[in-house]
């Protein structure tokens, strides 16, 4: 499955690179005021092309938050940061069949539009309120430094660097669920042959399994794919996918920005809305005679062999090598310097925007969320030399 899936993987992660370094995301804190169709179409916008995993793309939607953006265009904007994307969409594809990466774009625009209904009527404002009372507003000014294709390269290996575990656990656990798992375990657990009972009941399953595995973002692909040819249906298959930003490690996160009570509300109906995006997909899906036909098999991705795949593949190698040198070929940082890197984990943030710093004597470092901010401070000496 890797193989097959390299270079989409680096296709994706080196476009979404250069999205993120070139596109300034100060308007997105200036227009994202309300509720309204106008500023939900803006979040969804500056949510796909700020592709992220689901840990930062929390850490995003929370800063934009604190800083005056609505909440429910907050949400909608991590959401389309995570379902929107293009390595998504590629991966998708070649796992899995077109039918999965159009679905994906359709059941996403109905996830967020069930998002903006939803939110303000499930969700009390007196709760956003205290929630945002709750929160640090920030202050870091905006630079006016022009981005390079040097940093384009940072955010295309931070990237990698934040879900490198996320993409692992995904592949092995996929493969060990195809080869392993006997199809008669997936019979019994996705319910089929009842009609409409066995889509709901599939569509409900799919976001639990997502919060189970803690397979988040593009890595949950692999696994999408195994309970796909396992039995699971195709409204089912796309509710798991939409659901890595409800994996377990993130709901811990929403209660330490949110609260607890926030936290859980916002959990179910993120679970509400991946159910039901996947189920409105698969009704649509079986109006226009689309739904792929499910052979139990993954034979098409458990072979390596000299094809148009492979000249792809290594065509991304030397993307890949490319990128890896413009990232060691940047400055080092300095005090005119836009991006920083998260000593914890990797990634690259841009300083105007990094949802968590800590100065350490007298040198400030930034972090893509406050979890790595909060490793850094326990243990310093761990990522750094320091001086004692």
């Amino acid at each position: 499955m890797f193989f097959h899936t390299f270079w989409a993987l680096v296709l994706g992660f080196t476009l979404s690179g250069a999205v993120q370094a070139f596109i300034s995301r100060k308007a997105m804190k200036e227009q994202l005021g309300d509720d309204s169709f106008k500023s939900i179409s803006k979040a969804s916008f500056f949510g796909i092309v700020s592709s992220s995993c689901s840990y930062s793309a929390s850490a995003l939607a929370k800063s934009l938050f604190s800083k005056g953006a609505n909440f429910t265009a907050s949400m909608v904007f991590m959401f389309a940061s995570t379902n929107l994307v293009i390595e998504l969409g590629l991966v998708l594809w070649v796992l899995m069949g077109w039918q999965f990466a159009v679905a994906e774009f359709i059941g996403g625009a109905i996830m967020i539009l069930l998002l903006k209904l939803l939110i303000p009527v499930l969700i009390p404002e007196r709760m956003i309120a205290a929630s945002r009372e709750n929160i640090e507003m920030e202050r870091q000014a905006g630079s006016s430094k022009k981005a390079t294709w040097h940093d384009a390269a940072g955010y295309t290996i931070g990237d990698f660097k934040m879900l490198r575990v996320e993409l692992i656990v995904g592949f092995l656990v996929a493969g060990l669920a195809a080869k392993l798992i006997p199809t008669s375990f997936w019979g019994a657990l996705f319910l089929s042959g009842n009609g409409l009972f066995s889509s709901i009941e599939n569509a409900i399953i799919g976001p639990f399994i997502a919060f189970i595995s803690f397979v988040c973002s593009v890595g949950n692909v692999p696994l999408a794919s195994a309970l796909w040819h396992g039995g699971l249906s195709f409204g089912g298959t796309i509710s798991f996918i939409f659901a890595d930003l409800i994996a377990l490690p993130l709901v811990l996160i929403y209660r330490k920005y949110y609260g607890t009570k926030l936290a859980i509300r916002l959990t179910l109906v993120f679970w509400l809305v991946m159910s039901l995006s996947g189920f409105i997909t698969e009704l649509i899906f079986q109006l226009l005679g689309q739904i792929p036909v499910a052979s139990h098999s993954m034979s098409h991705s458990n072979s390596i062999g000299w094809n148009y795949t492979t000249v792809l593949d290594v065509i991304a190698l030397i993307v890949i090598i490319w990128v890896y040198w413009m990232y060691r070929t940047r400055l080092v940082e300095g005090d005119d310097q836009e991006f920083a890197k998260d000593w914890v984990c990797g990634m690259q943030v841009r300083i105007s925007d990094a949802p968590a710093n800590f100065e350490l004597n007298g040198k400030a470092y930034y972090f893509c969320m406050p979890g790595c901010k909060e490793s850094f401070a326990a243990d310093p000496g761990k990522f750094i030399s320091v001086d004692r």
